[in-house]
C-alpha cells in the first residue's frame, strides 16, 4: 500500500508539471494580446535567468568541452529561442485549445526525428503514435480551413514549427544529459537564448521604445512573471522530482494532461469553445501517446530521468 501511495504522489508531481506546461499555452495567448512578442520573449528569459543565475559559475562553465558548447548552442537555438518565438507568435493567431493539441504531439515528433536523424527505427506502436499525431494535426487544420471566419492556419503552422524545434532540442539533449546535469543545461541554454533574443528585440527597438508600459494591467505583468517562473523552474522541478520515481514507460501518458490543461484554460479564461474536430484530434493524439508509452524500454533507450524533461525548459 505504501508503494502505491508513493507512486500516486510522484504521479501527481508529473501531472502538476504537465498542467503548468499546458496552461502556459493559454497564458501565453493572454499575454501576447497586450505585450509584443519580442518584449515578452525577452522578459521570459530575463526572469528565468534571475533564478538560474547562480548556476552560471565560471569555474564550472570552463570545464564544459567545446563540443558540448556547440550542442548547447543548438539546443538554445531550437529549444528556447526558436520554440519561444514560434509558440508565442502561434498562440497569438490560433486558439489555446488547438495549440495545446498540437503541442502534445511532441513525443511522436521526437520519435519521427529520431527515425530520420538518428536512424532509430520505430516499432509498430511508435509508428501508430506518429500516424495518429499527424492525423490529429490534420483534423484541426482541415476543420479550421473550412471555417471562412478563421485565420488560424498560420498560427497552427507556427505552433507545429515550435513542436519541431522542441523535438530537435530533445534529440540533441540525449547525449549531453549523460555528461552535464540537466539543471545546468537549463541554465546554459537560457543564457544563450537570451543572447540570441537581443538582436530580435534590437531590430524592433523603435516600436518598443514607443510601447506604453503603463497601458498593460498589473495582472498581465503578473502573468509574465508567472510564465517565466513556471516554464523554466516550477514545471522543470516537478517533472524531475516525479520522473525519478515513475517508470519511464509511463512518462508519455502524462503528456495527455497538456492539451487538457490548455483547453481548460482556453474555456475558462479566453471564452474558447472546443469543437468536434478538437475532440477528434485530441482523441487521436492521446491514443497515440498511450500506445507509445506501452512500448517496453530497450537497453539503449534514454534514461527515464531525461525522457521528456527537456521540453519543460521553455
Amino acid at each position: 500500500m505504501r508503494a502505491v501511495s508513493s507512486l500516486n504522489r510522484y504521479a501527481l508531481l508529473l501531472i502538476g508539471a504537465m498542467l503548468l506546461v499546458g496552461s502556459n499555452v493559454g497564458i501565453g495567448k493572454s499575454i501576447v494580446a497586450f505585450v509584443p512578442v519580442p518584449l515578452f520573449a525577452l522578459l521570459r528569459f530575463v526572469i528565468a535567468l534571475a533564478v538560474l543565475w547562480p548556476l552560471l559559475r565560471w569555474s564550472k562553465m570552463k570545464r564544459v568541452a567545446r563540443g558540448e558548447w556547440i550542442n548547447l548552442f543548438l539546443q538554445a537555438l531550437f529549444g528556447t529561442f526558436g520554440f519561444t518565438l514560434l509558440m508565442l507568435n502561434g498562440v497569438a493567431r490560433t486558439s489555446a485549445v488547438a495549440a495545446g493539441v498540437i503541442t502534445s504531439t511532441i513525443p511522436a515528433v521526437v520519435a519521427l526525428f529520431a527515425w530520420i536523424f538518428l536512424k532509430e527505427k520505430p516499432g509498430g506502436r511508435a509508428l501508430a503514435s506518429i500516424g495518429l499525431a499527424i492525423a490529429g494535426v490534420l483534423v484541426i487544420n482541415v476543420a479550421q480551413a473550412g471555417d471562412t471566419g478563421a485565420s488560424s492556419l498560420p498560427g497552427n503552422l507556427m505552433v507545429l514549427g515550435a513542436v519541431c524545434c522542441e523535438s530537435l532540442y530533445v534529440i540533441l539533449s540525449r547525449r549531453l544529459t549523460q555528461t552535464l546535469p540537466a539543471i545546468d543545461i537549463c541554465a546554459y541554454t537560457h543564457a544563450i537564448g537570451l543572447l540570441l533574443m537581443l538582436p530580435v528585440v534590437g531590430s524592433g527597438a523603435t516600436s518598443l521604445a514607443h510601447f506604453d508600459w503603463a497601458s498593460v494591467a498589473w495582472d498581465t505583468w503578473a502573468l509574465v512573471l508567472w510564465y517565466g517562473l513556471s516554464a523554466s523552474v516550477f514545471s522543470f522541478w516537478l517533472w524531475m522530482k516525479g520522473i525519478r520515481h515513475v517508470d519511464g514507460s509511463l512518462a508519455g501518458v502524462f503528456c495527455a494532461v497538456l492539451p487538457v490543461a490548455a483547453a481548460l484554460y482556453g474555456i475558462a479564461f479566453l471564452d474558447e469553445r472546443p469543437t468536434l474536430a478538437h475532440g477528434v484530434a485530441l482523441a487521436c493524439v492521446v491514443t497515440g501517446i498511450a500506445l507509445a508509452s506501452l512500448k517496453p524500454r530497450s537497453a539503449g533507450s534514454v534514461p527515464r530521468e531525461t525522457v521528456i524533461q527537456e521540453r519543460l525548459n521553455r
